[in-house]
């Protein structure tokens, strides 16, 4: 127990840090990676060199995360230097004049389609920028997109977190047990989808919010999650990706709807910015159409969708590759890190951060060509996106850092198989937060599968329930780990230059994570143990 307890006081101080004494992510951050190292050398035995290669690892994994908050943010200055983020505001406004559905739509959609062909933290490095575009405050800019982007966490990316549980678990593509995992997965994943929509809904305007969004939300979500479920069990590759399509055509079509073709907001609604609308409008360049101020998004979609799905240009893409050499390490406990002859390859040209920076560059240059980019504005755009990342850095490399040692030292392994064994089968009810765990540390919810698939496989069999069931448990669980985990809330919180500011936004997500998980776990405890 006590060492369970020591394994868990980082994770605990980082959240009272960041919740309690609103602490942003950069500040205490460096705290629980401090303490994490001091238990994994005093109570887990790891040696200097074992911290030493573990925190290296950290460092390697944190600039490729930093690689996409910089390129997305270069993304949103560009914009912001021709004063696109104007004409979507006022062009969006009159496609959908129902300002809550404008909100679904550039909030919630809108990221769901990005994570289906990108993810990696994507969609809420650039949906934060584009809801503040539509007059959305910046805290909710930040938060309104981590509910989006969740529900596509594990068929996302084009099946990447999904194929990483199935790998990890041992499951064999096309056999019984992978198809009903899948179907379990997708179902719990349905749920969070629906709550996730509403969630959105009840900000704008908690029950006039519900009442006006029903609708919209219950039509999405069976597109969405309906949709999902249905394709889990044909194509995983596609099961997010072409459901996150669709919903983005239909959302537009339900603007014009009787209910919703008409213009409604809400004056008092907490999350919108008045008196923006105005200044905004004022500066918008009369030449420029919704499409054009579009350019960069449409070009980033493109490009990510040719570049992953045409096979060839994918594999020829691939081959240029690299990463370090690590030795294997163990502690003095007896957990071993293997040896890795290239540890997490950087694969450039078909990384997230190359399909912003270019739509970024070649948006530079058709926003300069029409005249919307003044002299000095691509220089203006590059100093203020390194400058504006560089305060993120901090946070994200101590962050990274510290999940890598407590990976390292064993400090996960004894956190999970601790809850397993004084639990037995009420471990169940707790089987999606160890999902929700890994996201938490790692940022990834591939990286949570990875580190916890074999254990909910062994855990499962050992009490006689469901492993399928438990599986999708676990990968749901890691999505909506994604809404909550500290790394991919800086990347939120960077583009909208509010760093600093990651407590706030945690204790209102986890406010509606938390019971959802405990739903979820609950239900499966119902379905698989009684």
């Amino acid at each position: 127990m006590f060492m369970w307890i020591m394994a868990f006081l980082p994770i605990v101080v980082l959240l009272v840090l960041m919740m309690k004494f609103k602490w942003g992510a950069t500040e205490a951050a460096p705290v629980g990676l401090m303490i994490t190292i001091f238990t994994g050398m005093t109570l887990f035995k790891a040696d200097v060199q074992l911290i030493a290669s573990e925190s290296a690892k950290g460092i390697w994994n944190a600039m490729i995360i930093l690689l996409i908050v910089w390129t997305a943010i270069l993304m949103y200055q560009v914009g912001d230097e021709a004063k696109a983020f104007q004409v979507i505001r006022n062009g969006m406004r009159k496609l959908l004049p129902n300002e809550l559905l404008l909100v679904l739509a550039m909030g919630w959609v809108f990221e769901s389609f990005l994570q289906g062909i990108t993810g990696f933290g994507v969609p809420v490095a650039v949906g934060a920028p584009l809801l503040i575009g539509i007059g959305v405050k910046p805290i909710w800019a930040v938060i309104i997109p981590l509910f989006g982007q969740s529900w596509g966490n594990t068929f996302g990316t084009l099946g990447a977190a999904w194929d990483s549980l199935a790998m990890s678990a041992n499951l064999v593509s096309g056999t019984e047990e992978y198809l009903t995992t899948a179907i379990w997965t997708a179902a719990f994943i349905w749920f969070w989808n629906a709550v996730s929509g509403f969630a959105v809904c009840w900000f704008y305007a908690k029950g006039k919010g519900l009442k006006k969004g029903f609708a919209a939300v219950m039509i999405l979500s069976l597109i969405q999650g309906g949709g999902e479920l249905v394709l889990s069990s044909i194509n995983t590759t596609i099961a997010c990706f072409v459901p996150s399509c669709i919903s983005l055509v239909v959302i537009l079509l339900l603007g014009k709807m009787k209910m919703y073709k008409e213009k409604w907001s809400i004056e008092e609604s907490p999350i919108m910015e008045r008196g923006f609308f105005e200044e905004s409008h004022a500066q918008e360049p009369d030449d420029m159409t919704l499409l054009q101020a579009f350019v960069p998004y449409i070009l980033l979609s493109l490009l990510t969708l040719v570049v992953l799905t045409v096979k060839p240009i994918n594999e020829f893409l691939s081959r240029i590759s690299f990463g370090f050499a690590f030795l294997e390490t163990r502690t003095g406990l007896g957990h071993v890190n293997p040896a890795s002859e290239c540890f997490s390859p950087l694969t450039l040209f078909t990384h997230a951060s190359m399909f912003l920076f270019v739509s970024a560059v070649i948006g530079l240059l058709y926003y300069k060509k029409h005249g919307w980019i003044k002299s000095g504005g691509a220089k203006r755009a590059f100093i203020k996106s390194v400058t504006m990342t560089m305060p993120s850095g901090i946070a994200v490399i101590g962050l990274v850092i510290m999940s890598k040692i407590m990976d390292g030292t064993g400090q996960t392994v004894v956190l999970a198989n601790g809850i397993a064994n004084v639990l037995g089968k009420f471990y169940v009810i707790l089987a999606p937060f160890v999902g929700l765990l890994g996201t938490f540390m790692t940022g990834s919810n591939m990286s949570s599968n990875i580190l916890f698939g074999g254990f909910q496989v062994t855990t499962a069999q050992l009490l006689d329930v469901n492993v399928s069931a438990v599986l999708g448990a676990q990968s749901a669980g890691g999505a909506i780990g994604s809404a909550v985990s500290p790394s991919k809330i800086i990347l939120g919180t960077t583009t909208a230059n509010i760093l600093g500011s990651e407590g706030e936004v945690l204790r209102k997500i986890i406010a509606i994570t938390a019971p959802v998980t405990i739903a979820i776990g609950a239900v499966l405890f119902v379905l698989v143990c009684i």
